[in-house]
């Protein structure tokens, strides 16, 4: 498994709501998210005004494992990058259909043909939802292997890993949007220096301070329930009615590549 760290200068991000930064507000109607503080932060390393960092995100919301390999590999080979971050398969065990060697056997799939062009691959090994979630905890044993699925594909074809599994900072409901399917702008900025040290940027320094939340037993975590329900529980199961998708009619908000110029440093 890879941990050397390169001077990627064209970056490619594959995923889901994730990595499209759902929960964290860009600018307008956009998001920003942990994919995009990762180029930043590369680009603020070793980037120049004259030579900045290539960056592409393709992820979507919704997006099952089966269409990131079909539709957003391609595009991330036609796009000849350094480096491909991929993370997907949290919406594949969230369907009453999933099967872990169906979706092994995709993720597989997806990660022999970015490394047959060449390409360095961040794979993304997803944690325990038991900590943060009693409802995703009912499927916590399909997390269990897709991570350990995971780990196995990226040790067999030399990919760097950003495994979430045993990090307990994590499951801190001060990283989580009340949705409790998604990081908030504190998470991503969290996942992205994890990130950074995935890729064998050590230096880079994990945030010290998050703040305590504790509504247990309160009336404030009665009426989250009920707020959770009414706003994100209820739409949920409507599109799982309905056999829709959260990204239909959504389009990557890079599908070619945009720069990345480092921030001035102090």
């Amino acid at each position: 498994m890879k941990n050397d760290p390169r001077e990627w200068r064209k970056y490619v991000a594959i995923g889901d709501s994730f990595t499209e930064g759902i929960s964290d507000r860009g600018l307008g109607d956009s998001y920003y998210g942990w994919a995009d503080r990762l180029a930043q932060s590369l680009a603020d390393l070793y980037c120049t005004y004259e030579y900045p960092l290539a960056y592409a995100n393709l992820a979507v919301r919704g997006r099952l494992l089966s269409s990131m390999v079909d539709q957003q590999v391609p595009r991330a080979i036609e796009l000849e990058p350094d480096l491909v971050t991929f993370a997907g398969g949290v919406n594949d065990a969230m369907r009453a259909s999933f099967d872990l060697d169906l979706k092994a056997t995709e993720l597989e799939r997806g990660v022999r043909k970015l490394r047959g062009a060449g390409i360095d691959v961040m794979l993304v090994g997803f944690g325990d939802p038991s900590g943060s979630s009693g409802i995703m905890s009912l499927i916590a044993d399909r997390f269990a292997g897709l991570n350990s699925a995971t780990a196995a594909i990226a040790e067999a074809y030399d990919c760097y890993l950003l495994n979430f599994w045993g990090m307990k900072t994590f499951t801190r409901q001060a990283l989580w949007d009340e949705d409790r399917l998604h990081l908030n702008p504190l998470g991503h900025a969290l996942t992205a220096q994890v990130a950074m040290k995935s890729l064998g940027w050590g230096g880079s320094q994990i945030v010290a301070e998050i703040p305590e939340v504790n509504s247990v037993g309160t009336v404030s975590e009665i009426t989250g329930h009920i707020r959770w329900a009414r706003n994100h529980g209820a739409p949920w199961i409507g599109r799982r009615i309905r056999k829709a998708s959260s990204g239909d009619g959504i389009e990557p908000k890079y599908w070619s590549y945009t720069n990345i110029y480092p921030r001035c440093k102090q």
